[in-house]
């Protein structure tokens, strides 16, 4: 008789965290990352508190934008609207129905 396994049914589901799902994920920490990075070159370079400031627009910026991505949906992708004609550039070719005879 054949071995039965259970099967994990969230496997067809994305990956969430925190509210964020699958390529969101990675959009999040991307923003995170940025931001500590430019915060940290501006804390270096300006001064304390722009550097503070950059750090939390940043951050706080990028997961607005993230969250506002997300709604659109996991695989959104541009609608094409209007008519698109394609001109045939093909020519005529009379060679199939030609056979060369010796």
């Amino acid at each position: 008789m054949a071995k039965r396994f259970a099967v994990y049914k969230g496997l067809q589901r994305p990956l969430t965290f925190k509210g964020f799902k699958g390529k969101f994920i990675y959009w999040g920490v991307g923003s995170l990352l940025l931001g500590l990075v430019a915060g940290s070159i501006t804390m270096a370079l300006v001064n304390m508190y722009v550097g503070a400031a950059v750090l939390v627009a940043i951050i706080v910026g990028g997961l607005f934008y993230t969250a506002s991505r997300q709604k659109g949906g996991l695989h959104d992708k541009p609608e094409p609207r209007g008519i698109y004609i394609h001109p045939v550039n093909l020519k005529i070719l009379k060679v199939y129905g030609k056979q060369k005879r010796v």
